[in-house]
C-alpha cells in the first residue's frame, strides 16, 4: 500500500513539473522576440541586403548541402503551405538547411478573404516569428507582405519595421487587381519600403522601387 502511495504520488508530481516545462516553453509561448503592432507580432527588424542580381529558390527546391551556385540565392516560400509548414512548427530542425542560403523572404502562409479573420491573423503572427526566429539566429530575413481584404490593413502590415526591403507576390493576384493595387498602395504608406522584391511580373502602375523576380527563372535549380 505504502508502494502504491509512493508512486502515485510520483506520477503526479512528474505530471506537475511536465505542464510547467510546457507552460514555460518558447515554443509554446512564442513570447520571446521584440513585438510590433495590436497584436504583438514578433518583430522582423529592418537589415541590409545588396539589392544587385537578386534570385530566388523556392523552399521546396531547397535541400541540405546544396550546391553552391544556389547558395548565392534568397529562398523564397511562394508555395502551398503544406510545403513549409515545419519551419514553423519544428523551425530548430529546418534551421541548418535555410541558414545556407544567402536571404530568406518570412514565409508567405495563406492570407484569403474567404479565412476567418483569426485564421488570416495567425498566418501573420507566423510570418514574423519565423523571420524574427531566423534573424535571432543570424540570417538575413526580407518580410514577405501579403494582405486580403480591407479588413486585413488593421493587422497585415504590423510587424515590419519602417523603411524595409519586403517582398510580395505576384502569382495569383491579376484576377482582382483593384483589390491588390489597395492593398499594396496601403502596404507603401503603413511601412514606405526602402524596395519591393516583385515574384512575378508587377503592374505598371505600381509605384516604388521595384525588384521584379522571374518566377520560372526561380525553378530553373542547378542540381
Amino acid at each position: 500500500m505504502m508502494i502504491l502511495q509512493v508512486c502515485l504520488q510520483f506520477t503526479i508530481f512528474m505530471s506537475i513539473r511536465t505542464s510547467v516545462e510546457k507552460r514555460n516553453d518558447q515554443l509554446f509561448l512564442r513570447n520571446g522576440f521584440k513585438t510590433h503592432g495590436k497584436y504583438n507580432f514578433s518583430l522582423i527588424k529592418k537589415q541590409a541586403i545588396t539589392l544587385d542580381d537578386i534570385e530566388l529558390i523556392a523552399c521546396s527546391d531547397a535541400k541540405y548541402n546544396d550546391r553552391d551556385e544556389n547558395k548565392m540565392k534568397g529562398v523564397h516560400f511562394f508555395v502551398d503551405d503544406y510545403r513549409f509548414e515545419n519551419v514553423y512548427n519544428n523551425p530548430d530542425r529546418t534551421l541548418g538547411k535555410y541558414s545556407q542560403y544567402r536571404f530568406l523572404l518570412s514565409p508567405d502562409f495563406s492570407m484569403y478573404a474567404e479565412m476567418n479573420l483569426w485564421r488570416q491573423i495567425e498566418s501573420v503572427a507566423k510570418n514574423r516569428w519565423c523571420g524574427a526566429f531566423w534573424q535571432e539566429h543570424g540570417l538575413i530575413v526580407i518580410p514577405t507582405i501579403s494582405w486580403s481584404d480591407a479588413l486585413s490593413y488593421d493587422f497585415c502590415f504590423d510587424g515590419v519595421e519602417q523603411n524595409s526591403v519586403v517582398a510580395i507576390g505576384m502569382i495569383g493576384c491579376k484576377t482582382d487587381k483593384r483589390a491588390f493595387m489597395s492593398g499594396y498602395n496601403e502596404m507603401l504608406n503603413r511601412i514606405h519600403p526602402e524596395a519591393v522584391i516583385c515574384f512575378g511580373t508587377p503592374f505598371q502602375e505600381m509605384q516604388g522601387n521595384l525588384i521584379p523576380v522571374d518566377y520560372m527563372k526561380s525553378r530553373k535549380v542547378v542540381r
